[in-house]
């Protein structure tokens, strides 16, 4: 009996020896990823069903395998090298975790000065940056919402926009469905083209409606806007308008040449500037000037306006 036996155990033996073998040669070959990964929520399926959408070369196994590894971690994680063993790969899944960069996109700037932001804090390609913008972006200004941003250290290009417009694509339609009801994205940009002016062009929260109050007047009298904020756009962001600037400057966004609003937003704005556009002060203002306290001076009448002048400037 014991000799019939020892074959059958040899047997069962080898089984097992090519089994593990054969896992350890799985485990150790290659895999190429990114050296930021984001993870989604969900179980250990739906995350490996969600890496294969995205060209990972993961199968049912690795899904066996990570329930005794541990639960993958969910969120933004940094794998480091960009081949790994599966093993390490796998095990990575659960333990590792993003090294995060704070980045703030202030409400007023332009996207050709946050990308230069991006390139230099991040140390990214600021030629693919913009690549990837033009690629992803549905308008060339006003996409992304002002906040501070959690950056994953080591995201590509590519990556990192895709993240910014879709936080601020989410950020965008919630809020207005809060105030609409729905979300119209031609609408929507438009009272954003709005508010981007009303961003350059405020002194602080407070005078936004009675800013936009002023946009709204001029237009209903087919006056031009004229005004100085929608020339800081792109790279001219921060510099001053002088009359030589105005004489010059071609662009759709010159209100003192061209009547109505420009028809892509001037910049990024907040969500207060946008209220303020949908909706804007009663009054019968039609011009304002900085004060020497550097709010501004409301004028229904250009008499008025220019005593507003004399009085900033003495």
């Amino acid at each position: 009996m014991k000799a019939k036996r020892l074959p059958a155990i040899q047997y069962i033996l080898s089984i097992i020896l090519i089994i593990f073998l054969s896992l350890i040669y799985y485990l150790n070959q290659p895999i190429k990823t990114p050296q930021v990964l984001y993870i989604p929520k969900g179980s250990i399926n739906q995350i490996i069903a969600q890496l294969q959408k995205r060209k990972f070369y993961v199968c049912k196994l690795d899904a066996y395998l990570l329930r005794f590894i541990g639960t993958p971690q969910s969120g933004w994680i940094h794998l480091g090298a960009q081949r790994l063993s599966r093993g390490d790969f796998l095990y990575k899944l659960t333990t590792a975790k993003a090294a995060l960069q704070d980045i703030t996109l202030i409400p007023g700037e332009t996207t050709y000065i946050f990308l230069d932001q991006l390139a230099k804090n991040l140390h990214l390609d600021r030629k693919k940056l913009q690549q990837a913008f033009e690629k992803y972006a549905p308008l060339q200004e006003g996409v992304f919402v002002p906040n501070t941003y959690k950056i994953p250290l080591g995201i590509t290009e590519d990556a990192l926009i895709r993240l910014l417009l879709n936080i601020s694509q989410r950020e965008m339609q919630r809020f207005s469905k809060k105030v609409f009801g729905t979300y119209n994205s031609k609408k929507w940009f438009r009272y954003v083209t709005i508010a981007s002016i009303i961003q350059k062009e405020s002194a602080n929260k407070e005078e936004m409606p009675l800013v936009s109050s002023v946009i709204y007047n001029r237009l209903k009298r087919g006056m031009r806007l004229q005004m100085d904020g929608t020339l800081n756009y792109g790279k001219y962001s921060h510099q001053r308008v002088t009359a030589r600037r105005i004489t010059e400057d071609t662009s759709a966004y010159n209100t003192y040449k061209n009547a109505g609003v420009p028809n892509i937003p001037i910049c990024n704005v907040s969500f207060d500037a946008i209220r303020a556009a949908i909706f804007p002060a009663k009054s019968g203002y039609l011009y304002f000037v900085k004060s020497k306290k550097g709010t501004h001076d409301f004028a229904c009448n250009y008499s008025t306006h220019l005593r507003n002048i004399r009085h900033a400037t003495k």
